[in-house]
């Protein structure tokens, strides 16, 4: 059992073994990381990592601030995974699974933060709203925080860009064929960020409220700084035999309920757009709640403190997702317990370490001290000033440093 430096009522020692705790090993298929201060102050941070690509078993990683949180007198422990990919539903289960190995081999934290990057932002979001109780707070960063629905922005990505290059690559045989088709038919017809030609254009600005454009139709800072990165990655091959593919995420990926959006004066109206583009449905139960719950529509339901880091030109994982959940948390009445924070920028997981420290120690202070922090409001009819307080130095391409 871990010292502890002022136990908590329930401890169940304090001030018995002052020796620090480093072990890995493997759990259900999983390597898993732990560690832990001499100090012990009864805080663990659980750390879900994002998606790693190939077979087998994942790699296991420490958390980006892992040095912080030990230094803090807090403890975390990482699970590699049991496989690879975007398989969350498993996923879920190897995190909860490294928690409960701390706390039979280690003692009972006083309270546990789920802390996840990326694809580990959808087992945050899930298990907070799947396990209540089990975490006391959760932060993501750059997360999939709105679960599925980065299968739905992804097809309704291609099916746009299908539609308006006239190039049928849902029909696609093949991921092969899927490739060659983008190679041959898609970029000569859209052309590149910043080579548009004029479908380009319009095919651009259905993008930019894809990833979360304001009403007011001003762009995301840095959303084309984001979107080079991501520009073809983004259009994913869909098999034909979606009931029985073994990717979940190409099984559940709808865009039934997306009402596009594009900018007037571009020869293609919105009603045209959403008359004609090509509809994904998902496989049957596959966003079941009961079938499927992780791959389920989140419910915004939270009990406990979230905060949310985010880039304003994350191509991949746009910020659109963090402006559905914030609508979820508000219908289902948790919006207070949401804090967003965004980065001027057009990285995927950028982060430098100040912010993510400060987001750290923010959660640990709402926890414990039921100190709410600042965040913003990234449903605001106006975005073109999002993300200021929080970043420091504004990227040469940012529109405010050109207007200087």
């Amino acid at each position: 059992m871990l010292g502890l430096r002022g136990p908590w009522p329930g401890s169940p020692r304090a001030e018995t073994d002052r020796l620090a705790i480093s072990r890995s090993g493997v759990l259900g298929g999983a390597s898993y990381l732990i560690e832990a201060p001499a100090n012990w102050q009864g805080g663990l941070v659980v750390f879900a990592h994002g998606i790693q690509r190939g077979p087998g078993p994942g790699a296991v990683a420490a958390p980006p601030i892992g040095g912080h949180i030990v230094a803090s007198g807090h403890a975390w422990a990482a699970s590699g995974y049991r496989a690879r990919e975007y398989q969350p539903h498993l996923f879920v289960e190897d995190t909860n699974a490294i928690r409960d190995l701390f706390v039979k081999e280690i003692g009972r934290p006083r309270w546990t933060i789920i802390y996840g990057q990326s694809m580990g932002g959808h087992i945050v979001v899930a298990s907070l709203e799947l396990h209540p109780g089990l975490y006391q707070g959760g932060l993501a960063e750059c997360g999939l925080v709105d679960g599925i629905s980065i299968a739905d922005y992804l097809s309704a990505y291609t099916a746009a860009a299908e539609l308006i290059s006239g190039a049928p690559i849902l029909d696609a045989p093949d991921a092969e064929a899927f490739a060659q088709m983008l190679k041959e038919r898609v970029v000569p017809a859209l052309g590149l960020p910043g080579e548009y030609t004029a479908r380009g254009r319009q095919f651009d600005s259905v993008v930019k409220y894809l990833m979360g454009a304001d009403r007011a139709g001003n762009d995301l800072p840095l959303r084309l700084q984001g979107l080079r990165r991501r520009y073809l990655m983004n259009m994913n091959y869909r098999p034909r035999d979606v009931e029985n593919d073994p990717n979940p995420g190409r099984r559940a990926a709808s865009t039934v309920h997306v009402r596009y959006r594009i900018d007037p004066g571009l020869g293609l109206t919105e009603d045209e757009l959403n008359a004609r583009v090509r509809r994904i449905q998902p496989a049957k139960d596959a966003r079941s709640p009961i079938a499927n719950p992780v791959y389920a529509e989140r419910t915004g339901r939270i009990t406990v403190p979230l905060i949310t880091l985010h880039e304003t030109g994350d191509a991949w994982v746009p910020l659109s997702l963090e402006q559905s959940y914030r609508r979820r948390t508000i219908a289902a009445g948790t919006d207070h317990l949401l804090v967003q924070r965004v980065l001027r920028a057009g990285s995927h997981c950028g982060f430098d370490g100040e912010m993510r420290e400060q987001a750290f120690d923010d959660l640990v202070a709402w926890i414990e001290r039921g100190v709410r922090p600042a965040g913003e409001d990234v449903l605001a009819a106006d975005l073109s000033r999002i993300g200021l307080k929080w970043t420091g130095q504004l990227h040469p391409e940012d529109p405010l440093s050109l207007r200087r």
